[in-house]
């Protein structure tokens, strides 16, 4: 039997922040950030939308009727929770109507958390191989108006259903694995914004990416060699061409790799930081885009969460694979979206839900998303269903 990733579905807002115009606002080179970052836009977030809408509407767009009650598990991979206590999944759960016959729960590593659902539904689908189960992996990247992680914000969903005999991608359930408690990257519950040592903060990844690949890689047997291409949590998209430059050679198979990389980042580089989603839209746009990759390659992922959690972990291209579906559901949205002012961008990351509490009411009218959120009142979060 195998199992693996299913159905993908992808979700972010309609608008988005140039970087050219981030920079020349902040008195930067411009190339600083599209070259020495790799970033070309960022979406920026609106009140209307916060992981549980998004999350939604990225599962709304694969979920069929028959596999909403399938699903026996929804696992909510995120950083950007919307209670300390009630889980983002159950709210995800209720909206799109899946099976109240489901565990529901949220899991918090940083940008780890979409890994952790996708090896704990691998587990569960193996020891009951009718399940389905739905992995969300959904954040909202946010460092502050003037500061030098600005340029790595971003925000977005991704939805996996996974199953046994997937259609995108079988998990060879090998993983190696590593945590170290570091202060790398951290957002105490006081604030909205994160607290982040960037240096350092890569230098831990690297290092993270280094022991895990080598620990995979004695404990398999495997090399380099074994990999068609490799996808990474890209919070910045040149982040993960540190790590690939730290393996690879100037041989044919090393060049390969880096220009399938190139494959992987295109959508990281167009919407941002997605925190938890960052490595499955990386496999999303290496999937989408690559001209070479065939069913049965083997494909290599790095996750890691500040903080810090890391997994390097393998899985092999499905025969019904779509490509040109997948990128189709991505560049739809991309197309579509609203560019932003530095003053527009500014004023809408100023708005949103207040941490004092109070009722609050948001206009959806320019919202065309199906799930939007409306604002709090009583102190519970008001979402609707612009389809119902």
């Amino acid at each position: 039997m195998t199992i693996g990733i299913d159905k993908m579905g992808f979700f972010t807002s309609d608008y988005y922040l140039d970087m050219a115009d981030l920079a020349n606002a902040r008195g930067e080179d411009p190339n600083k950030y599209l070259i020495g970052i790799g970033q070309k836009n960022q979406a920026v977030i609106p009140p209307t939308q916060d992981v549980v809408t998004m999350a939604a509407n990225a599962a709304a767009k694969i979920l069929s009727d028959d596999d909403k009650q399938a699903i026996d598990m929804v696992i909510f991979g995120t950083e950007t929770g919307v209670d300390n206590s009630k889980s983002a999944a159950i709210y995800v759960q209720s909206l799109l109507r899946i099976s109240n016959s489901a565990r529901s729960f949220e899991i918090k590593q940083a940008c780890y958390g979409g890994t952790a659902g996708v090896q704990m539904a691998f587990d569960h689908i193996a020891m009951h191989p009718e399940s389905k189960v739905l992995v969300l992996a959904a954040d909202i990247a946010r460092y502050g108006i003037g500061t030098a992680g600005e340029v790595t914000q971003g925000g977005g969903a991704i939805a996996m259903l996974m199953s046994q005999d997937p259609k995108i991608l079988a998990l060879d359930n090998q993983s190696a694995f590593y945590s170290e408690n570091i202060m790398d990257f951290w957002r105490p519950f006081y604030r909205r914004d994160a607290i982040v040592d960037g240096h350092y903060s890569t230098d831990i990844y690297i290092d993270f990416f280094n022991q895990t690949f080598k620990d995979y890689s004695a404990k398999y047997q495997r090399t380099l060699s074994d990999f068609s291409a490799m996808a990474f949590h890209l919070p910045f998209t040149k982040m993960g061409l540190k790590a690939l430059r730290t393996v690879i050679d100037d041989g044919a198979h090393s060049q390969q790799l880096l220009k399938e990389f190139d494959h992987s980042k295109k959508y990281n580089a167009l919407v941002g930081n997605l925190y938890t989603g960052s490595l499955y839209l990386s496999l999303l746009s290496l999937l989408a885009n690559s001209k070479t990759l065939q069913p049965g390659d083997r494909i290599g992922l790095f996750s890691y969460g500040s903080g810090a959690q890391g997994e390097f972990y393998s899985g092999t291209i499905a025969p019904e694979i779509q490509p040109q579906s997948l990128a189709g559901q991505v560049e739809q949205v991309i197309a579509n979206r609203t560019r932003l002012s530095v003053p527009e961008y500014e004023a809408m990351y100023a708005n949103g839900l207040p941490n004092a509490g109070g009722d609050v009411t948001f206009d959806a009218a320019d919202d065309d998303s199906r799930f939007v959120l409306l604002g709090r009142q009583a102190d519970q979060l008001v979402y609707r269903d612009q389809q119902a």
